[in-house]
């Protein structure tokens, strides 16, 4: 069967035209509007606050190894990146927005067309917090996110046992000299006052004070030297307690040397312990470093070993010389 040419020719215009009502193209890939991507931003997930001059961030420029790597804000609060002719200011910005403003300069200065860059934090120095003192673990850390005074303890595993009765935090304030804050540590741990577990914002310094001493010593179970945990200080009742207790023959008056205010020396005070153990006068207040001596009866004794001696030749013996005395 012959085709004519004019058919050929008919047909080939109507293909023509199918594809152009159809678009298809089946020996080449359809054309598709141009597209023009957007500078791809990351940022790293260890923080989100806002850095500081003296922090420390780290920048990731896709195939750009010059310009991937930790840069330390200057206090300026600008960080200088290779190939660029001026600093890049990003103090008070959050790693999202710090990697805006490096591609907003690579692509400013024509460095790089579409930059693929990511930011992350490596340290806040400006948010470092240090917890000195008597703690198991002195430490410095970075206050990020909501960090307040126990989280700083717990990074410092807690308070050692000769910890005083409360915590010193030290906070900068601008143009002033730091503040002081005293903490009581019973309130603070027993959670009833919200208020004193204080959020720490960085440039904060947590001290903690040994506890001041008390030394006992004399006629009691145990002497030595006592840590006073509680803000009101002692008591001689408290210190009785403390040493177990008095012993055998212990004379009716005790004494407390005190260290005189502004010197080395101490001063005597005289106590009726007798008095205070019978709830005849009022227990009496002991202030940190001072000495409780509680001293022996050596009469009673020296009375009480004649007797044990006597003891020793009978009965009636004894009986009769402790009548005669």
């Amino acid at each position: 069967m012959k085709i004519s040419l004019s058919f050929i020719t008919a047909f080939l215009m109507l293909s023509g035209l199918v594809y152009c009502q159809t678009g298809q193209n089946f020996g080449a890939p359809a054309l598709q509007p141009q597209m023009i991507e957007a500078p791809q931003i990351s940022t790293g997930n260890l923080g989100s606050e806002p850095v500081a001059a003296g922090d420390l961030v780290y920048l990731s420029v896709v195939g750009s190894a010059e310009l991937s790597r930790s840069y330390r804000i200057g206090p300026d609060g600008q960080i200088v990146l290779p190939m660029l002719k001026a600093g890049v200011a990003i103090a008070g910005l959050t790693p999202a927005q710090i990697a805006q403003a490096v591609v907003a300069a690579l692509t400013g200065e024509r460095i790089l067309v579409n930059p693929v860059v990511s930011a992350e934090v490596l340290e806040y120095r400006s948010r470092m917090v240090s917890v000195m003192g008597a703690v198991k673990m002195p430490t410095v850390l970075q206050a990020i996110g909501n960090t307040n005074l126990l989280d700083a303890l717990a990074r410092a595993q807690g308070l050692a046992p000769e910890a005083g009765p409360e915590i010193v935090v030290s906070r900068p304030r601008t143009g002033q000299n730091a503040e002081s804050i005293h903490i009581p540590v019973k309130a603070l741990l027993a959670g009833n006052d919200p208020s004193l577990n204080i959020a720490l914002h960085g440039g904060e310094e947590i001290r903690v004070p040994e506890a001041p001493k008390l030394y006992i010593v004399g006629n009691v179970r145990s002497p030595g030297v006592f840590p006073l945990n509680e803000l009101e200080g002692s008591t001689v009742l408290k210190a009785l307690a403390l040493s177990q207790g008095t012993v055998s023959f212990t004379a009716k008056k005790a004494y407390v040397y005190r260290l005189t205010a502004g010197t080395k020396e101490r001063h005597e005070m005289e106590i009726d312990l007798y008095q205070i153990l019978h709830r005849k006068a009022p227990d009496v207040a002991l202030e940190a470093n001072d000495i409780l001596y509680i001293p022996e009866n050596s009469k009673m004794r020296l009375s009480a070993a004649v007797v044990d001696h006597l003891s020793g030749f009978g009965t009636s013996t004894a009986s009769a010389l402790l009548v005669y005395h």
